[in-house]
């Protein structure tokens, strides 16, 4: 009796016990890469915001005439200031336990990332080539420093995804290696 007692025990403690060490490497792999976010989005807005540029023929163009480049901004905006406060917090022990906190958050910046980028790329192939059938004209022959800027913002933002994508990826193995694996139903079946 008391060695089934004993066992119990072992198997309510260490199951209380059973929040997996994130390996520091990984911890690193992850705050590096939410430090790197924060001067890549930060340049990503300050080369699109300062970027303007007049024609004498055809006017003025800058991000304000462009729905998507503001688009892009606010999501690299919100994008710094969430990974420079869950730099701060992932090295707070009582938010390291709660993984949903990074894993909600990194999954909904990466899915924003990629609409922005992806709305972003069709500015800069409209800007770049035209849409003959709609009898949109290519700009960047008027414009070229305008888009030669907005190319390498975009060329920033793109890195800027895959940090999130790779982040997303980090705050999922946290979350989900809280859990056990299923078990098997053909063990089950054959016991």
């Amino acid at each position: 009796m008391r060695d089934n007692n004993t066992r119990e025990g072992e198997r309510i403690s260490s199951s209380s016990k059973q929040q997996p060490q994130v390996p520091m490497s990984l911890k690193l792999i992850d705050t590096c890469l939410r430090l790197n976010v924060v001067p890549l989005s930060v340049a990503t807005i300050w080369l699109t915001v300062t970027n303007h540029e007049s024609n004498p023929d055809y006017g003025n163009l800058d991000y304000h005439s462009i729905m998507g480049l503001k688009y892009m901004v606010g999501v690299s905006a919100v994008c710094a200031i969430y990974a420079l406060l869950s730099t701060i917090s992932s090295w707070i022990a009582c938010l390291v336990s709660k993984a949903w906190l990074f894993f909600v958050p990194d999954q909904v910046l990466a899915y924003l990332m990629t609409t922005s980028v992806a709305g972003a790329t069709e500015i800069v192939y409209l800007l770049n080539k035209g849409d003959k059938p709609v009898t949109w004209s290519e700009v960047c022959s008027s414009y070229p420093h305008f888009c030669s800027k907005l190319t390498i913002a975009l060329g920033i933002h793109v890195f800027v995804l895959f940090a999130f994508l790779f982040l997303s990826v980090i705050s999922a193995y946290r979350a989900f290696s809280l859990f056990d694996p299923p078990c098997d139903s053909q063990a089950n079946n054959n016991a």
